[in-house]
């Protein structure tokens, strides 16, 4: 009698994680809705609503290499965001979008039961491949304002000795920017400080941590085409690196992981980045107009946003019901009820048109 037992050869920590929660794309949600793709308004994942320049998208139709496998260093593309940055193209590494090598700077430094330090809420993929890699999580929530508590990141480092810092600027789900003064007394601490900067494009110029790569041995700032650049679905990343921790990554990351269609997409992107920056310009005109319009909803209380999209609590009515009223009319956002973001939604900044329907669906709830 065969005694094989699948579970066996499953790794106990996988077996007991829960899975990642991602937002679909728009032809599950229409399926799943019975709504048209045209007619949905996505709002739940805090994406571009322009979508890649037409450059971008020329890049793709003048593409014909695709059965040739990419440069699997995307050599190209790191020299021309070393071009961008004024950083020596050495210390930056592309990836399958900034989600690759979160995961990846876990498994060069991780061993089974280390600590990464998370402050939530923010973004859950820290946690998520720290769980991934069988590594504990120690988490120093957030205040109230969704600020960072200092004194006690500086307490649980000196108390627990975690290795990594993870740190989103913009945070995900509220705004908020992470302060140089802040930033700088971190980096005092002797770990590895990770700053996401996935939606600093949309943040004041001048607020992002690259700079400091120069000075710090222990800081890592990672950027993504999706949200700035229009090419989510492409799935192209890249990290700002100190020079000690590049070899290993070379070392381990999957010989092919940025795909040619996204490697020529992403350098178009970058050429023509004057012409995005209006794009992006609009965005954060219509985040300002958005926010001052939800303001006006007498339920809804906004907080300050900096990135793409404006984080709410919901007061005196349930969130769940809001977020399942709006998408029965087709207009998706986020819903939150965990733990610092009781009754909370997360709305994505839209065109203007996106705006309207939005606001007249809210104040007829």
């Amino acid at each position: 009698m065969n005694t094989f037992n699948p579970r066996t050869l499953l790794r106990d920590h996988i077996q007991d994680m829960p899975p990642y929660q991602p937002i679909h794309p728009f032809d599950v949600l229409s399926e799943r809705l019975g709504i048209p793709e045209d007619e949905l308004i996505k709002l739940d994942a805090n994406e571009n609503p322009y979508g890649p320049l037409p450059q971008a998208k020329e890049a793709l139709n003048d593409f014909s290499s695709l059965h040739i496998y990419p440069d699997p260093e995307s050599r190209y593309l790191r020299q021309d965001l070393s071009r961008v940055h004024n950083i020596p193209a050495e210390r930056i590494l592309a990836g399958a979008g900034a989600d690759e090598l979160i995961d990846l700077i876990l498994r060069v430094t991780l061993d089974p039961d280390d600590l990464i330090l998370d402050c939530p809420p923010t973004f859950s993929m820290y946690a998520f491949d720290a769980d991934v890699n069988a590594a504990r999580t120690l988490k120093v929530p957030r205040k109230k304002d969704f600020s960072l508590d200092l004194p006690a990141i500086e307490d649980a480092v000196q108390v627990y000795h975690p290795k990594l810092l993870f740190l989103a600027s913009p945070n995900n789900p509220d705004g908020g920017l992470l302060s140089r003064a802040a930033l700088e007394r971190l980096l005092e601490l002797p770990l590895l400080v990770v700053v996401d900067e996935a939606y600093i494009a949309f943040a004041p110029e001048g607020t992002s941590a690259i700079p400091l790569t120069e000075s710090y041995k222990n800081l890592i700032v990672l950027r993504t085409f999706s949200k700035w650049g229009g090419l989510a679905g492409l799935r192209v990343g890249y990290g700002i690196f100190p020079a000690w921790i590049t070899p290993a990554l070379w070392k381990i990351k999957q010989p092919y992981n940025v795909n040619a269609a996204g490697a020529a997409a992403a350098r178009a992107t970058l050429r023509h980045r004057d012409q995005l920056k209006e794009q992006t310009q609009a965005i954060i005109a219509e985040r300002e107009r958005l926010d001052k319009n939800l303001r006006e909803v007498p339920w809804l209380a906004p907080y300050p946003s900096r990135a793409n999209f404006i984080l709410c609590r919901v007061k005196g009515r349930d969130a769940g019901q809001v977020k399942e009223r709006l998408s029965q009319q087709g207009i998706l956002i986020r819903y939150f009820n965990k733990p610092g973001l009781d009754d909370h939604i997360r709305i994505s900044v839209g065109k203007p048109s996106d705006t309207e329907t939005l606001i007249q669906a809210l104040r007829k709830l």
